[in-house]
């Protein structure tokens, strides 16, 4: 038997209507993508930052390869809360500064699935 691949995780950015339909047929993941992230910035960190807003389920950072318009690199992160209400809050908090820059945080869903950091 062949190898299975892990199942990826994907993020959704829709209007609260259509995050309504979808949640009827689906379990989902409420969370912000967060950009620009500096690559100092840990999950820890993260988290800490926004937990204020609510219970946080899931916190992930990517580093993101260096383009050739910026100088610098960055990293992009996910942070899953354990409702819907708590992710509102957190995104209507925003403009979000971490660690000292400004960052842009992306309302998403995602599928459930059964290894959070998928």
């Amino acid at each position: 038997m062949g190898k299975m691949e892990p199942q990826r995780r994907v993020y959704i950015s829709l209007p609260k209507k259509h995050r309504t339909a979808l949640a009827k047929k689906y379990k989902l993941d409420h969370g912000l993508v967060i950009k620009d992230l500096s690559t100092n910035i840990n999950e820890g960190y993260l988290q800490a930052y926004f937990r204020q807003w609510g219970s946080i389920t899931a916190c992930t950072i990517k580093k993101t390869p260096q383009d050739s318009d910026s100088k610098s690199a960055s990293a992009l992160g996910y942070v899953s809360f354990s409702s819907e209400e708590d992710t509102d809050t957190a995104d209507w908090a925003g403009p979000h500064y971490i660690g000292g820059m400004e960052v842009e945080a992306k309302r998403v869903v995602s599928l459930k699935m059964d290894d959070p950091e998928g």
